[in-house]
């Protein structure tokens, strides 16, 4: 792969990655995978064809990517809101046998 066409996929990231802030997470994720999977194969094989296949694998790893923080989110949050209950609980607990 040539010098001008290195830097021209590295400019079109550039300006294609500022546009991310208007975006959900999801759609951020997905949009790097692409662009991460397509340059990285693109670079590599020097065909179009090639890195359109990489941008496709690149968007569902993002996806599986997002999928999982998002788990993992609800998850730590799940935690949190189990972790307040029990605290509540226990203070409840605590006022009771102290009015006793």
């Amino acid at each position: 792969m040539n010098r001008n066409t290195i830097v021209a996929s590295t400019v079109a990231l550039t300006v294609a990655l500022g546009g991310c802030a208007g975006m959900s997470d999801t759609q951020q994720r997905v949009g790097t995978g692409a662009a991460i999977g397509g340059l990285a194969v693109g670079a590599l094989t020097g065909e179009w064809g090639w890195a359109a296949a990489g941008a496709a694998a690149g968007a569902a790893g993002g996806y599986l990517v997002d999928q999982q923080k998002r788990n993992q989110q609800a998850a730590q949050q799940r935690a949190f809101e189990q972790g307040v209950q029990t605290g509540k609980q226990q203070a409840q607990q605590q006022q009771q046998q102290q009015q006793r």
